[in-house]
């Protein structure tokens, strides 16, 4: 049984057990989140759209953490013009709990 979720403007494809690296959530760290449900497969059958709004997806927050650095690199040529920021995403950790239809 797998589901797509939609969280962030993302979708994910999700299955139970799945740890998941999401945009970040207002969730404290052990609290529980469920996820808007696009789609849902449970292996014999695929509902979507108004038949999935009856399923739901519940996860639980792992960590709140940011992700690896990454190096922003602007310049202009020949104007000696130059601009270097670091930028680190923030992202919230959930394990994948239930899915249910």
């Amino acid at each position: 049984m797998y589901a797509i979720i939609e969280n962030g403007g993302k979708q994910y494809k999700v299955s139970e057990g799945d740890v998941l690296k999401v945009e970040k959530l207002d969730a404290e760290v052990g609290a529980e989140v469920s996820f808007n449900v696009v789609m849902v497969s449970d292996g014999t059958a695929v509902k979507l759209g108004e038949d999935a709004k009856g399923a739901s997806v519940t996860a639980k927050v792992e960590a709140q953490d940011k992700f690896k650095k990454i190096i922003v690199f602007k310049y202009k040529a020949k104007k000696n013009e130059r601009k270097k920021q670091g930028h680190r995403q923030p992202f919230t950790a959930v394990r994948i709990e239930k899915i249910s239809l």
